[in-house]
């Protein structure tokens, strides 16, 4: 035993040196098995590239997949919604057949009550069970109440999967919200990828025109969409050609004016919320505005002697066919650049501003959005259009009453902390009028986009959503103040609009004084009845009136401290508070007793309608009303033809 354990540590001494002089050398099977000693570690295998090409179409589609996610989770939200409503209708509804039902079986239990009494007098040898104490009426209740509470087991069960469900789709919406943001930040790009390109610009165009410059990027690191980078480097290559062709001076003007020889252009990156903000700035000569006036005059583009301040005459430069240059070269003097600028601006959702100071330079500031793809929207309603404004741009929300948003409107702005917004309505800046409402409180947005203000006016804040940006097409892309479209849950396609490039618009053409629009009368509709509000608030709808609908008394007063309507539809059997209170509580107050009252009831007997009279009802109807003698009344009611008699 001690020799072969000898020879075999000697057999392995000589393969490990063996493998150390010639590790390439093969190597007998028998002496791997009787080898002691672990193997050499080989070298880790390369780990997979870090980094995955991915076609950009591709990814664009993905982006949209995304979209369409997002669109139908809204889809499913409105749904849920609309069951929640649903299930709160059905809660009151069991709850007034609950009550309902009570007042069944003290009926029940008192006739019982009696009969029990006439049989003990009848018979008192007999127990009261032995003839038959319990009538069909009584079996009836029991039977109803026993499908009462299997109908409130059900809603019950209901709002259980209604709770989850709900739960389900918030984590569904953020995990759906990650998924697209991840796609967002791989479809971003680094300013940076442009540098190179830009300063080659600056360098070839010095030569050509024999100036000196030189090109200063701040914030090359900032990332934005691809597709926007994109579309914005041909314009902003013009925009550094313009600068150097009309802005910076040539080194001898240069000297004179006391400057340094060598120009400087200065392009600066930052971001702010959902918009990249680019400023391009030169210390040039700045723009001469009276030079820039006589061209426009020769153009034909603004009558001679017009009357412009330094904004007005600054927007000329962006107007199509107008140059300063004394001669054509390539790259300047065509008057074809700026207006090509800012329609690209326009096109891709953003806005251009422009300052200049005559010898000190000028400033070009861009705002572009951030992504074209998925972005966060304010949803309003101006007359029958739902519009969508860009979350980013709304400082603040208002509500005023009618009181103050007339002051407001004969001043024509809104002072608020940080400054004074010019007022403007939405419907007049889409060139309607403001029709005339009878809301109590009015929404009022204040935007804000870089150094101008904006006090919007509409007529309804529907709320804010999370909107998926589609593309408009060639044929609105050129059309001012719109900046894309999106889908909303029920498939209504809504505009995307920029109410600063509409008021700036509104400013600059001439008034024209719009007639007001025909004000939309609101009818209230106050019934217990689900069913009732719904036949009767349809009908309405159709005849062109605006519906608002109560369930009860207190009801219908809580909504007319905020909204007075030309006429309400009152029923008489109502819980909390019945047609007969709430006829006493519009009455007695001032500022509602001139509202005419229809009465429509399933009690139509003479005491009621005279109590009906003499409440001041100025109108009674029997259910089911006669629908052509209803829209007669509210209609000579509207119109103030009608007199204040009971009507048959």
């Amino acid at each position: 035993m001690a020799v072969r354990a000898t020879l075999l540590l000697h057999v392995t001494k000589a393969i490990q040196q063996r493998h150390a002089e010639a590790p390439a050398a093969p190597v007998d099977a028998r002496f791997w098995v009787i080898a002691s000693a672990p193997p050499r570690p080989e070298p880790p295998l390369p780990s997979p590239a870090s980094m995955l090409r991915i076609n950009a179409d591709t990814l664009d589609q993905l982006i949209n997949e995304s979209g369409e996610v997002s669109i139908a989770r809204s889809r499913i939200e409105g749904e849920l919604r609309s069951v929640k409503q649903s299930i709160g209708d059905l809660s009151d509804s069991i709850a007034r057949l609950r009550s309902q039902l009570r007042e069944v079986e003290i009926q029940a239990d008192s006739q019982m009550q009696s009969r029990l009494s006439v049989l003990e007098e009848r018979d008192r040898e007999f127990d009261p069970l032995e003839f038959d104490r319990y009538t069909r009426l009584q079996e009836l209740t029991r039977l109803m109440a026993e499908s009462l509470y299997d109908a409130t087991s059900i809603q019950q069960t209901l709002l259980k999967s209604l709770g989850e469900t709900d739960a389900a789709l918030t984590h569904q919406s953020r995990v759906s919200r990650d998924v697209q943001q991840a796609l967002m930040r791989m479809r971003a790009v680094p300013f940076s990828i442009l540098e190179e390109r830009l300063y080659r610009i600056v360098r070839q165009t010095t030569r050509e025109l024999e100036k000196q410059a030189e090109l200063e990027i701040q914030g090359s690191q900032v990332e934005l969409d691809r597709s926007v980078l994109e579309r914005f480097g041909a314009p902003l290559e013009h925009m550094l050609r313009n600068a150097l062709a009309h802005g910076l001076e040539s080194p001898a003007e240069r000297a004179a004016a006391g400057k340094p020889e060598s120009g400087r252009i200065a392009l600066a990156l930052r971001q702010e919320a959902n918009e990249i903000v680019l400023t391009v700035s030169d210390d040039g000569a700045g723009i001469d505005l009276e030079r820039l006036r006589r061209k426009a005059e020769e153009r034909g583009l603004l009558p001679a002697g017009a009357a412009l301040d330094v904004a007005e005459a600054t927007q000329l430069i962006f107007a199509s066919g107008l140059s300063t240059a004394d001669a054509v070269t390539e790259l300047a003097g065509r008057g074809i650049g700026m207006d090509v600028v800012k329609n690209e601006v326009t096109a891709l959702g953003g806005r251009i501003e422009v300052a200049s100071e005559r010898g000190r330079g000028t400033t070009f500031t861009i705002y572009l959005p951030l992504t074209l793809a998925v972005t966060q929207a304010v949803l309003v309603r101006a007359g029958s259009n739902v519009l969508a404004v860009p979350s980013a741009m709304v400082a603040q929300v208002l509500r005023l009453r009618s009181e103050a948003l007339a002051e407001h409107l004969g001043k024509g702005e809104i002072e608020f902390q940080d400054g004074v917004y010019p007022l403007h309505g939405l419907a007049q800046l889409l060139g309607g009028a403001a029709p005339a409402t009878t809301q109590g409180y009015h929404s009022v947005l204040l935007l804000r986009s870089g150094m101008q203000r904006v006090a919007l006016h509409v007529d309804e804040l529907v709320g804010n959503r999370e909107i998926v940006v589609k593309s408009i097409g060639p044929q609105l892309a050129r059309v001012p103040g719109v900046a894309g479209a999106t889908v909303l849950a029920d498939g209504s396609i809504v505009l995307i609009v920029n109410p600063v490039t509409l008021a700036q618009r509104t400013r600059l053409a001439p008034e024209r004084a719009a007639a007001p629009a025909p004000a939309l009368a609101a009818v209230m509709v106050v019934d217990d009845s689900l069913t009732v509000r719904r036949i009767t608030g349809r009908l309405l709808e159709r005849e062109g009136y605006q519906v608002l609908t109560a369930k009860d008394g207190i009801d219908a007063l809580e909504q007319i401290k905020d909204v007075l309507p030309a006429v309400m539809l009152v029923d008489i059997e109502m819980p909390r508070m019945d047609g007969f209170d709430l006829t006493r509580q519009v009455r007695a107050d001032p500022r509602t007793r001139h509202i005419p009252i229809i009465v429509i009831s399933s009690r139509t007997a003479e005491k009621h309608r005279n109590q009906a009279l003499q409440l001041g009802v100025n109108a009674f109807l029997g259910k089911p009303y006669p629908e052509a003698e209803l829209l007669q009344l509210i209609g000579d009611f509207v119109a103030g033809r009608a007199d204040a008699a009971i009507a048959a």
